[in-house]
């Protein structure tokens, strides 16, 4: 498993999407200055839609583009370098928006912390870095708009877990897993998010599980 998102790309395009919406509201009327927004229709809006739509698609392909290398530089390694190809691959959103209908309106939806679950609709559900994760198909419950978890979540902030945990417990909770266990990535401790076991009963109405994967590897970075 691997991910990318838009590289900074669609965090530089959301903060002058944003400085645009506060010039065309009094934000002395609005509960905060961040909840300045575009209307449906108007040309800011169709500006925003096509360059965030563009990010996304950006994303999209920057992690087709390392997992078709990642199976090149496997295809060097293993089985005699004969071309492996894989039974399945999923490459799937998560924060993102999409345009989609549900009960009977065209809507948009974002999906934060969220996947797409629609019927037969594989999707990729990761655990911590100790953890295990999951390779899911959708069964299409319009109740939550079709979405599920997109992993296990924090429990705890990044701060939190810094002042918490200490590099003997990263170690502790890896064990077995060859990742970085330095003091930078403390914040990625497995102790800083849900059980990722919990999490995928609790959603069991949302999504079928297809695979159930434990890393041996884990690169951050």
């Amino acid at each position: 498993m691997l991910h990318s998102g838009s590289r900074n790309i669609g965090k530089e395009i959301a903060e002058r999407h944003i400085a645009t919406a506060k010039t065309l509201h009094r934000l002395n009327e609005l509960p905060d200055p961040n909840l300045a927004y575009f209307i449906q229709g108007t040309e800011e809006f169709k500006n925003y839609w096509r360059d965030l739509d563009w990010a996304q698609s950006y994303a999209l392909m920057n992690r087709e583009v390392m997992m078709k290398r990642l199976l090149k530089s496997f295809n060097r390694m293993f089985n005699k370098q004969k071309e492996f190809r894989p039974e399945i691959a999923v490459n799937c959103h998560h924060n993102y928006v999409a345009l989609e209908e549900h009960f009977g309106e065209k809507v948009f939806i974002t999906r934060k912390g969220a996947i797409n679950a629609e019927a037969g609709r594989y999707g990729i559900i990761p655990g911590s870095m100790g953890a295990k994760s999951f390779i899911i198909k959708g069964l299409g419950n319009e109740q939550s708009y079709n979405s599920c978890s997109h992993g296990a979540g924090r429990k705890m902030s990044r701060t939190a877990a810094k002042k918490r945990f200490t590099r003997e417990d990263l170690e502790r909770m890896t064990k077995g897993v060859e990742c970085r266990k330095d003091s930078g990535v403390i914040d990625e401790i497995p102790g800083a998010y849900k059980d990722i076991d919990q999490v995928m009963r609790n959603q069991s109405d949302l999504v079928e599980i297809v695979a159930e994967l434990k890393q041996v590897v884990c690169v951050k970075g």
